[in-house]
């Protein structure tokens, strides 16, 4: 009977929210959901984070993880007896740099070298100053180091967008360079034919002070202007010539392709406003199209090819319907960084006007908090309404380049970001901080890795230049097990008798909601005296689809900060919430040709259209007295094909969730290597043993290596080591 009532407490405050006596609130708890609860110290942690900014790397890198940039450099120090000392050493230095940025610290990576090198006692150990000074000599770029915070959307968008701009800048500059030269070089040769140009004065300071003394100007003078045709311009032409120069000399685009002394700056375009850029763009089209239209007849001037009579009614009106975007590229883009806070209806309008016109815009838009409660009330709870609608927004719009992602994958996303900053278009970036005010202790990365594991706030791009259909330009494929509704993982802890409990756990919608302290209300404690079997996992009640009312109740695993494990029961409106988050991964996972709802259908027909035929044949063959038709392989299906990919039986690697760590590289770099991006994956399985396989699930940071199943049913010590590969499977 006790166990009874307490199934009926728990089921009255999932239905209703109310929460009986006997339930305890979770607001001072300090939870965490039990599959983050291993990340309480980042800094120990070898991940992507904290990134150095650098202006002018190797091979063209302008970003680096700190961990791939001390991984190169302690490869470049030359091995020795000390190699493994001097790996130590730089490792806890670089330790010490993630304890310093998440103690607020800025500045470059070589200032915070030193201060992290004094707090590890450099001055006072010379076994220690020796390993960080070789360390540092093989340090061959510096730069600004960002971590995951609020501040780093902003930061690497804006650092990336800059490298683009500045070799934009170098192309200018070396355009009107050349044509401001052979601009010159015409007037020059033209005023050298004038008779002001063969007079004696002019003859004489062509010249110089040296050796003035050895000829006779005015002779010389003389002579020219008898042997020399009278050749000079058109007026006309010097006329427009001399208005090209003045306005390749005048323009303010770029810094340093103008004149000195110009009393006007370059022009700006770095804006935390839609509605600013958009007006600074309008002020300045005029001026855009004259600098555009001066370089194309400046070209032609210097080919002698200008016709007036033929060109001069194209000329001018050149530019006024929008320049062509071979020209418009030499230009640089506009930067709005603006949060979604600052979002009001006058700027959304703004920010749809410009990306539906197609101007030169790349748009950052930073979310902090994607579980805003709408404003009609809590009775329902929408979470990240306005994000959603941003990218829907701009997807349907077709020619605009748009990536959404949180900020704990923008490392994986460097590639994406560079393409959308190269488009020759407007580009929009959503990007999900992580730094919500109401998170409690959980730092912006973990987060922002919630949000995105969760499906609360899915990473995807969508690039009109990759293609022409939405197989091309749509990708789903950063987000972790994109085949499923939620990824699961295993989770290990140790129950009462000491005994080492391993449970596999799916990390959803409402692991995320439940980290947030303004939900507090719609989750209770269950004291473990309460702790009955009609308790389920959230992930299987998820999966259930259950309606009316619940013979059980959904309920989380979730950590304290003494390492204690609670059980949270949940209430129906955030369940209901995130089963419409799941409805809304299904509609992406559509787009990016994961289940699709139009292939099955044909496969089907298709597989029995296969069966008639063979069915038919089989039929007539018998009626000859002929043997049977020998069966046709089945078609595959998208349920099949992603099954294969997911194979318990084989050891695989999430490739695009690496850290590269160099974990299972040193364990062995025969089996395990990295792709170009520097991820790891499994290249020969036969390299080495499935101990290996083990050793290496589980020394991996982030747990994405799944052994499979044992190739060698000889190798020793197999009990073992399969028991310990399940917790990875």
């Amino acid at each position: 009977m006790l166990m009874e009532a307490e199934l009926q407490s728990q089921v009255a405050f999932h239905l209703t929210g109310r929460r009986p006596a006997g339930l305890d609130s979770v607001e001072a708890l300090a939870l965490r959901p039990a599959l983050l609860a291993r990340y309480r110290d980042l800094a120990a942690l070898r991940y992507d984070f904290p990134l150095v900014l650098i202006d002018r790397g190797a091979d063209g890198e302008c970003v680096q993880a700190l961990s791939g940039l001390f991984d190169r450099v302690l490869q470049d120090i030359t091995p020795g007896d000390d190699a493994e000392r001097v790996t130590r050493h730089a490792l806890r230095l670089e330790r010490q740099l993630r304890v310093l940025l998440a103690e607020g610290a800025e500045g470059s990576l070589s200032a915070l070298w030193d201060t992290a090198a004094e707090r590890l006692g450099v001055r006072d150990d010379d076994v220690l100053r020796d390993s960080l000074s070789r360390a540092r000599s093989a340090l061959k770029v510096d730069g600004a180091l960002a971590d995951c915070d609020a501040a780093l959307p902003t930061r690497l968008l804006a650092h990336m967008w800059r490298v683009e701009q500045d070799a934009k800048a170098t192309r200018f500059r070396g355009i009107v360079a050349r044509l401001i030269q052979k601009l010159s070089d015409i007037l020059r040769a033209d005023f050298n034919r004038s008779d002001a140009g063969r007079s004696a004065d002019s003859l004489k300071a062509s010249i110089g002070d040296m050796d003035t003394g050895l000829f006779d100007f005015e002779a010389m003078s003389r002579l020219l202007t008898r042997a020399a045709p009278e050749t000079t311009l058109p007026e006309s032409r010097r006329t427009r010539i001399l208005a090209l120069l003045k306005i390749l000399e005048s323009q303010r685009f770029y810094a340093g392709a103008r004149s000195a002394g110009d009393a006007e700056p370059a022009y700006s375009f770095v804006f935390s406003s839609c509605s600013e850029a958009l007006a600074a763009y309008g002020e300045r089209l005029l001026e855009l199209a004259a600098v555009a239209r001066a370089i194309a007849v400046a070209e032609l001037e210097i080919a002698g090819e200008f016709r007036e009579a033929s060109y001069s009614a194209f000329f001018d009106s050149y530019g006024a319907d929008g320049l062509d975007p071979a020209d418009q590229a030499l230009f640089p883009d506009y930067l709005i960084c603006v949060n979604a806070r600052r979002l009001d209806a006058s700027e959304t309008a703004t920010l749809a006007e410009l990306l539906s016109a197609g101007l030169p815009m790349k748009v950052l838009v930073q979310i902090d908090d994607i579980l805003d409660e709408p404003q009609f009330g809590g009775s329902h709870l929408g979470f990240g309404l306005r994000s959603r609608q941003l990218a829907n927004m701009a997807i349907g719009l077709g020619d605009v380049y748009v990536l959404q992602s949180a900020s704990s994958n923008l490392f994986q996303f460097l590639g994406c970001l560079r393409n959308g900053i190269a488009y020759p278009g407007p580009a929009l970036f959503a990007v999900y901080s992580g730094a919500t005010e109401t998170a409690g202790d959980l730092p912006p990365y973990l987060c922002a890795a919630a949000a995105m594991d969760s499906r609360a706030f899915p990473a995807f791009t969508y690039d009109p230049a990759a293609g022409t259909d939405w197989a091309s330009r749509f990708d789903l494929r950063a987000n972790p097990d994109v085949g499923v509704d939620w990824p699961v993982r295993a989770f290990a802890y140790e129950d009462d008798t000491h005994q080492k409990i391993t449970q596999d756990l799916a990390f959803t919608a409402v692991d995320f909601v439940a980290a947030d302290s303004r939900y507090a209300r719609h989750f209770a404690r269950v004291p473990r005296a309460g702790w009955v079997a009609e308790m389920i996992p959230v992930g299987e009640c998820l999966a259930r689809d259950g309606v009316g009312s619940p013979d059980s109740v959904p309920c989380l695993l979730m950590v304290g900060r003494d390492d204690t494990l609670e059980k949270v029961i949940v209430d129906a409106k955030v369940m209901r919430e995130a089963r419409r988050c799941r409805e809304m991964w299904h509609s992406l996972q559509e787009l990016g040709g994961v289940h699709n709802s139009h292939a099955k259908p044909l496969l089907a027909r298709e597989r029995e259209a296969r069966d008639e035929r063979v069915q038919t044949a089989t039929d007539v063959l018998a009626a000859r007295g002929g043997a049977p038709v020998a069966a046709v392989p089945a078609i595959p299906t998208a349920a099949s094909e992603t099954d294969a990919e997911t194979s318990r039986e084989e050891a695989y690697i999430e490739t695009p969730r690496c850290t590269s760590c160099n974990e299972c590289t040193g364990i062995n770099d025969k089996m395990f290597s990295y792709n170009e991006n520097k991820q790891a994956y499994i290249a020969d399985v036969t390299a080495g043993t499935y101990a290996q396989l083990v050793e290496a699930a589980e020394s991996c940071q982030v747990s994405i290596i799944h052994p499979g199943k044992p190739r060698d049913p000889n190798e020793p010590n197999l009990p073992d080591l399969t028991r310990r590969a399940e917790s990875f499977q």
